[in-house]
Formats: structure tokens, sequence, C-alpha cells
């Protein structure tokens, strides 16, 4: 089996749905192989929902939707035991998290202890429900998204919770013939609805073991320790990457990588896939005048290759 004759149909049929946004989509199939989180952020109407369903469907994984409000409960999202007088017992029914997918809509209009209740799920793939610990479905993916924090009703994303993020990705509006197109064909929802399988859920599996094998040289890790050191000197930003950041960087770059048809990993694999890696793990100094992505960009520019 040969991962690019698996790849290439899986991206192309992305982005038949997704128009003009090739960069970002090809950005998200390399979260997901990497087996990491997804977190989708920008303004309403641009195609993160669209993206985000496309993706469930493409990869050919059971998946779940949650509108997060202000009102979501963490039970909601986990399930609830409810006696049933016929057994006389209580009966746990498992809650939209119980997925392959989780799609968690605007999960920055859920309050703190709602978001903090993903937590667990996201880094252990369990929930602990009434004293009782639940493994969740393999493979388990949460595909988020989020608005800016200055829209209303929005509450900021803690650290911890960000930190769980294997990528952030923007989709921007897209260029004037791409739009031309959205506007002349058909609904985009039809299209998601009517979008085959791509892959099965055990050629995932051999495709993220791929992933692993992927190669990376003493060199190459030497630049990417020279770029987590450039994050913790207090040039660029307040405080610097983690060494689980730095783990999430190389996990990424051999994702790219395998989808750039290479059995080792770059220094443009690493550099395509920083900003988004670790620009939402970050805050810039105060006199940078730039946003994080700007700034990791900056950094790239100035940190020397191997």
């Amino acid at each position: 089996m040969d991962a690019q004759q698996k790849l290439k149909p899986l991206l192309d049929q992305l982005n038949t749905v997704i128009v003009g946004k090739p960069a970002q989509v090809q950005d998200c199939v390399a979260c997901l192989l990497a087996g990491g989180h997804l977190l989708i952020e920008d303004v309403p109407g641009v195609g993160k929902t669209t993206l985000a369903h496309a993706l469930s469907r493409a990869f050919g994984l059971q998946f779940s939707r949650v509108q997060f409000t202000a009102d979501l409960m963490p039970s909601d999202l986990s399930g609830v035991s409810i006696y049933e007088r016929g057994k006389e017992a209580f009966v746990f029914h498992p809650g939209p998290v119980f997925a392959q997918v989780l799609l968690a809509d605007e999960i920055n209009r859920a309050s703190p202890k709602t978001q903090s209740a993903l937590l667990e799920a996201m880094e252990e793939k369990q929930v602990t429900v009434e004293g009782e610990t639940r493994p969740l479905p393999s493979p388990f993916f949460v595909i988020a998204t989020q608005n800016p924090h200055d829209q209303l009703g929005t509450y900021a994303l803690p650290e911890s919770q960000l930190d769980r993020f294997l990528m952030r990705i923007s989709l921007g509006y897209p260029d004037r013939a791409s739009e031309r197109e959205l506007l002349a064909g058909s609904d985009r929802r039809d299209m998601v609805l009517n979008l085959q399988s791509t892959l099965t859920p055990i050629e995932l599996d051999w495709l993220q073991r791929r992933v692993l094998e992927i190669h990376a040289a003493g060199p190459l890790l030497d630049y990417v320790q020279d770029l987590m050191a450039a994050t913790r000197s207090g040039r660029w930003f307040l405080q610097g990457l983690s060494p689980r950041a730095g783990i999430a960087v190389v996990r990424a770059a051999k994702a790219q990588a395998l989808l750039a048809g290479r059995d080792y990993v770059a220094p443009d694999d690493v550099q395509s896939i920083l900003p988004q890696t670790i620009a939402h793990r970050l805050v810039p100094t105060s006199d940078a005048g730039r946003g994080p992505v700007e700034q990791v960009r900056a950094m790239i520019e100035a940190v020397p290759l191997p």
C-alpha cells in the first residue's frame, strides 16, 4: 500500500469542497495523520464547520457534533447515568464525546468549566464520569472551531487546553475566483453530505504508523531545538515552548514529509508547519508589534538553518 496513492485522492476530494485553500487543507490532514487535535479559528461564515465535517467524512470516521453554548454542561458532553426502573439500576448513557471525531463547534462560547471537561478526553483519550473511567473510541480526534476573542459571548480558551491542540489554523476569506466558484456552485453542505469516505479507519491507522517511521536526522532535531531555544530566549516571546510542544512540532513535520512523499523530515517541513503548531502556545513580547503567527515567522527568518 502506497501512502501517496491514499493521500492524493483524499486531498483532491477535500479541495473540491473547500475551494482555494489547499495549504490549509493539507495542514488539517497532516494534523490528523499525526494523531493530533485541530483548532480552526476564524470569523463566522468562512467554512470552518464545513471543513470539519468534510474531514470527518473523508477519513471515514464516526463523528458527532456539539454546538458549544454558554449553558452547555460537562455532562452534556460526557453523558449521564439514568435510573431505569425495569433494570432497577442506573444505566450510563454516553454523550457525544464517545465518537471517533468530536466536532466542537464554537468551542469558546462555552464556559471555562465545560471547556476544561474536554481536557482529560483530549490528553488521556478517556473520560471519568461518576468515579468510573471510560475509554474513548480509537482513533479519537477533537476538531474544534472558534470565533475571534473580540466577538460577543466568547471566552478565551485556557492555556492548558490550547496546548492540547496540535495545530491551530485560520482559513481567511477566499480569493475572488474561489469566491465566484462558491457563489455559482453547489451548496457546500449538500456536497459534504454526499462526500464518500476515501480512507477506512484501518488505512488511517496504517498511515499514522507510517508517520512515526519517517526519519528525523540529528541535524534536523538540532534545528528544532534551536527554534525552541529561540522561543525561550525572551527576545520573541514572554514564555518559551515546553518539551511537549517540541514533540508536537516533530510529529507534525513528519506528517508533512509523508504528504510530500518523503521518508525523512526536511527543514522545509518544520518551517511550513511551525506557525500553525506553536503560535497558539506563545505570547509575543510587548514590544513586538506583531501577532503570534507573524512573530513566529520573524523568528524562523532569524534562526539559521542546519
